[in-house]
């Protein structure tokens, strides 16, 4: 089923929902379904699987030579997502990323992915190669979101890149990613906002949002969307602080602000495990709110772990 008929279905109640990344190389599946079972009693509609590009490493030959060797460090979210749809008969929403295919390598994809029966997909332009520093697309690939965008709208109406194939259109329901305090390469909200319309109107059909931690900024955004005529779904991605350094590295890393009163009520915590309680404590707060104000969907970004989001959750649903 597709996100918007999840949502279309909840007539009105806020849908609760979650990220996994998969798992390292050397993992099995269990490692998964170990941190999704706990989370299933709240009846997740959709989960999303992250997906992780290749990357770079070089190795210096006998002979003097550099050697580039491309690396895998994680599992195919292809296989995830049918696993998961297969253990727990829910929708799995893969990500689909600019980096690292060519045109055709992508379509391959969204072919098997609507063979598996998989509705949704959450396109993505993706990170850079931590050795590269800036994003590169691939030769005949995309550069940007909306142009992958654009290619799943295509293949909806049975366009595929050499030719029209009206039998074999796929029905995808298309996620996009907003970014309440703008993405960190745009100038500014109004540059940032312009290229979101341009990911709607090229056909997402709802956004997911970067995760933020003081919620006035998500209101903004909301409002700032639909005075530029987005009407689309708007789903807040929340993520639990958990650790002391969580306040220097989620802003390094997410380039977010965080709200003065979390950030001392952090600083105060003795250890870790006090700065646990409070992440729960602070999500619980903005969870709430957020429900209230009417918010689709409660997305959170797991990270490999549950037990937070666990205890969140039984506050919430």
């Amino acid at each position: 089923m597709k996100v918007t008929e999840h949502i279309e279905r909840s007539k009105g109640n806020t849908l609760f929902s979650f990220e996994i990344l998969p798992p390292k190389k050397g993992d099995d599946l269990q490692t998964i379904f170990s941190n999704i079972d706990p989370l299933m009693e709240f009846n997740p509609p959709f989960i999303d699987v992250t997906y992780h590009r290749e990357e770079y490493e070089y190795k210096e030959l006998p002979n003097g030579l550099i050697q580039k060797i491309v690396t895998r460090k994680r599992p195919g979210t292809v296989g995830i997502c049918a696993a998961l749809q297969h253990r727990y008969e829910i929708d799995a929403i893969p990500h689909l990323i600019c980096g690292g295919f060519n045109k055709e390598e992508t379509e391959n994809i969204l072919i098997d992915f609507n063979f598996l029966g998989i509705d949704n997909v959450l396109v993505l332009r993706g990170d850079p190669i931590k050795s590269e520093g800036v994003f590169k697309p691939n030769s005949q690939g995309h550069s940007y979101a909306n142009e992958l965008v654009e290619q799943v709208t295509n293949m909806n109406g049975g366009k595929y890149l050499h030719e029209d194939y009206a039998n074999g259109a796929t029905d995808f329901c298309i996620g996009v990613a907003g970014y309440p305090e703008k993405h960190f390469e745009s100038p500014n909200l109004d540059t940032d906002l312009y290229y979101l319309k341009k990911k709607i109107n090229a056909g997402a059909d709802y956004i997911v949002t970067q995760l933020f931690y003081d919620n006035q900024k998500y209101f903004n955004f909301v409002d700032r969307c639909r005075k530029a005529g987005i009407k689309v779904p708007i789903i807040p991605g929340i993520k639990p602080i958990a650790i002391k350094k969580h306040l220097t590295i989620l802003p390094n890393v997410f380039h977010i602000d965080m709200p003065q009163e979390l950030v001392l009520e952090v600083e105060k915590c003795k250890d870790n495990k006090s700065v646990y309680e409070v992440g729960i404590e602070w999500s619980v707060r903005q969870c709430k709110e957020l429900i209230k104000y009417g918010v689709p969907v409660l997305h959170f970004y797991s990270m490999g772990r549950s037990e937070n989001i666990q205890k969140i959750a039984k506050e919430l649903f």
